[in-house]
Protein backbone atom coordinates (compact mmCIF):
# COMPACT_ATOMS: atom_id res chain seq x y z
CA UNK A 1 0.00 0.00 0.00
CA UNK A 2 1.41 3.49 -1.40
CA UNK A 3 2.13 5.85 2.24
CA UNK A 4 3.71 9.05 2.03
CA UNK A 5 7.31 8.98 2.70
CA UNK A 6 7.44 12.75 3.97
CA UNK A 7 4.47 15.37 5.26
CA UNK A 8 2.85 17.73 2.69
CA UNK A 9 3.69 21.02 4.33
CA UNK A 10 1.11 23.66 4.49
CA UNK A 11 2.52 25.44 1.97
CA UNK A 12 2.60 23.22 -0.35
CA UNK A 13 -1.03 22.06 0.51
CA UNK A 14 -2.04 25.46 0.10
CA UNK A 15 -0.43 25.72 -3.04
CA UNK A 16 -2.57 22.76 -4.90
CA UNK A 17 -5.53 24.31 -2.95
CA UNK A 18 -4.86 27.00 -4.92
CA UNK A 19 -6.80 26.39 -8.19
CA UNK A 20 -9.81 24.85 -6.07
CA UNK A 21 -11.84 28.10 -5.74
CA UNK A 22 -14.93 29.28 -6.57
CA UNK A 23 -14.70 32.54 -9.18
CA UNK A 24 -17.59 34.85 -9.53
CA UNK A 25 -20.36 33.78 -12.09
CA UNK A 26 -20.17 35.48 -15.33
CA UNK A 27 -23.22 37.27 -16.96
CA UNK A 28 -23.58 38.52 -20.53
CA UNK A 29 -26.01 41.37 -21.54
CA UNK A 30 -28.95 39.62 -23.75
CA UNK A 31 -28.92 41.21 -27.57
CA UNK A 32 -32.82 40.90 -27.31
CA UNK A 33 -34.16 42.31 -24.02
CA UNK A 34 -31.11 43.92 -22.24
CA UNK A 35 -31.36 41.37 -19.44
CA UNK A 36 -28.41 39.70 -17.82
CA UNK A 37 -28.17 35.83 -18.31
CA UNK A 38 -25.86 33.14 -18.18
CA UNK A 39 -23.72 32.61 -21.02
CA UNK A 40 -24.39 29.12 -22.44
CA UNK A 41 -28.01 28.93 -20.71
CA UNK A 42 -31.12 28.34 -21.48
CA UNK A 43 -33.56 31.43 -21.24
CA UNK A 44 -36.30 30.62 -18.90
CA UNK A 45 -38.25 33.23 -19.99
CA UNK A 46 -38.19 33.01 -23.57
CA UNK A 47 -37.27 29.47 -24.24
CA UNK A 48 -34.62 30.32 -26.87
CA UNK A 49 -31.03 29.31 -26.72
CA UNK A 50 -28.67 30.49 -29.75
CA UNK A 51 -31.90 32.18 -31.19
CA UNK A 52 -34.06 29.02 -31.47
CA UNK A 53 -36.84 27.96 -29.39
CA UNK A 54 -35.85 24.99 -27.22
CA UNK A 55 -38.34 24.56 -24.86
CA UNK A 56 -42.04 26.64 -24.30
CA UNK A 57 -41.89 29.89 -21.57
CA UNK A 58 -43.14 29.72 -18.46
CA UNK A 59 -46.21 31.05 -17.92
CA UNK A 60 -46.34 33.99 -15.56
Amino acid sequence: MAVPKRKVSPSRRNMRRSHDALGANSYVEDKETGELKRPHHVDLKTGLYKGRQVITPKAD
